[in-house]
């Protein structure tokens, strides 16, 4: 649990390029986590639940209308909280069960493309939580696909726990080999081991970017891209598998929109924000006394 607000964390966005801010407050126990737009008129909010992601692309300014965002946003009034999913991943691995994000723009900053940033800000403000997390039993196994070879899969459990576990594979031929990484739900083993990994992207979805107008505020040395050899451009990988673990990082975030943890054994291949949020949604759907409703 938190014990006050945290400072500021103040950053660049990735994909509209403005300066923006993150702090987490507290929040009663069992009210969740919600996302607070500070910036604009009357602060208005929004829980941070499956059923507020918007169903499609972010309206950020200077990113052309229709261009595929790869992100996390959810819907605020009539506005958004947008690249939401590194300052979620940093709660909910943290086991932060209930607090007030306030953001202070439309979208997060993306820091140096990890959670570390966030991690390092609530660290001094946590107190161990009251209880164990609620858990969520499955009616059954679970499985989504798309188009693209993706899949995500949840296997019940008979015990108190879960697993989540990330399979990187873009295919043979891709610059980057098949990665694994995989988090019991542990805090400190978050903290040391999936935080720490920063976002990617393949040397040409970067170059696409820049042609369509974005990422000019940031460069290769801020962020990684990753060169035919699978080697970042001007840097170096920061661990063994670190672009699984930041999928994972991703699920993690995306996952933590359900509200409690799915007693069950979870297991992504090869997929992205969209096929996290459709899992969700049909797990939430799918499991008895739910309804279909985030909680």
């Amino acid at each position: 649990m938190l014990t006050g607000p945290t400072g500021w964390v103040r950053g660049v966005a990735l994909f509209s390029g403005q300066h923006t801010a993150v702090r987490y407050c507290p929040a009663p126990s069992g009210e969740g986590v919600s996302l607070r737009r500070v910036d604009l008129p009357g602060m208005p909010a929004v829980r941070a639940h499956t059923g507020a992601v918007l169903g499609g692309p972010a309206r950020l300014p200077g990113v052309p209308a229709g261009f595929p965002l790869r992100h996390t946003a959810l819907a605020v009034g009539e506005s958004c909280a947008a690249t939401v999913e590194h300052v979620l991943s940093a709660l909910a691995g943290l086991g932060v069960r209930d607090a007030v994000v306030e953001l202070d723009g439309c979208e997060a900053p993306i820091l140096d493309g990890s959670s570390m940033g966030f991690v390092e800000a609530l660290m001094p403000r946590l107190a161990p939580a009251a209880g164990a997390p609620a858990l969520i039993t499955l009616g059954g196994a679970l499985t989504v696909r798309d188009a693209g070879g993706g899949e995500i899969t949840a296997t019940p459990r008979d015990d108190d726990g879960f697993s989540l576990g990330y399979v990187l594979d873009y295919g043979a031929g891709s610059p980057l080999g098949r990665q694994r990484a995989h988090w019991d739900g542990g805090a400190a083993e978050f903290a040391r081991g999936i935080a720490p990994a920063r976002t990617f992207s393949m040397l040409h979805e970067a170059q696409a970017a820049q042609r369509a107008g974005l990422f000019g505020h940031l460069s290769a040395s801020d962020m990684i891209v990753v060169g035919g050899d699978g080697v970042p451009v001007g840097q170096a990988w920061r661990m063994a598998d670190e672009a699984a673990r930041h999928k994972l990082l991703d699920l993690i975030g995306d996952m933590s929109l359900l509200g409690a943890w799915p007693r069950a054994d979870v297991r992504a291949v090869r997929s992205g924000h969209a096929l996290t949020h459709e899992f969700c949604r049909a797990l939430l759907a799918n499991t008895p006394g739910r309804g279909g409703c985030a909680f």
